[in-house]
């Protein structure tokens, strides 16, 4: 059984995985490493065992406002210049697009969540206004009632004394 290095090790992983993205059939051809190897390394790199590249931060550990700078630093750069500043960062070309679409999206959904917030606003004013008009309507109504009692018991009141004076 050959032993391979570290190095060795964690050289030949990077291929599986961006911007090279090669299948495991394929990396063990050219490199000349059973596939069953490529697969260990890949469960034990994935588990966090051993093979941990070394400064790949991950889309997860950056910031929003870093990853909002760097979407911005990176709008009008070319391609290659592109790559070389994702070198220069560690990061993927891919990781910044992602990013990019991410960030529209949560603008386009706040958007339409502010739209729809606007929306049931505008309904529930229109909806107060309705209430508090039928409620108007009602304190009139019970005003009114109350006022007719009032006047029937005085009625009452006033009868009652006249039939006991004649």
């Amino acid at each position: 059984m050959r032993t391979y290095s570290k190095e060795r090790k964690e050289a030949v992983l990077k291929k599986l995985f961006p911007p090279i993205n090669l299948s495991f059939k394929n990396l063990s051809d050219e490199e000349g490493i059973p596939v069953s190897t490529l697969y260990t390394w890949h469960t034990k790199y994935k588990s966090g065992g051993g093979l941990v590249r070394k400064s790949d931060k991950g889309s997860k550990n950056w910031s929003a406002q870093e990853r909002f700078s760097i979407i911005v630093e990176t709008s009008k750069l070319s391609e290659l210049e592109l790559g070389e500043y994702c070198r220069e960062k560690g990061i993927y070309p891919e990781q910044i697009k992602s990013w990019k679409d991410a960030f529209i999206s949560n603008e386009l959904s706040k958007a339409n969540v502010s739209k729809q917030d606007k929306a049931e606003t505008q309904s529930d004013k229109k909806r107060i206004i309705a209430l508090e008009k039928e409620l108007r309507r009602k304190e009139k109504a019970l005003a009114e009632t109350a006022a007719l009692l009032v006047l029937r018991k005085k009625l009452q009141a006033f009868y009652e004394e006249g039939s006991e004076d004649d």
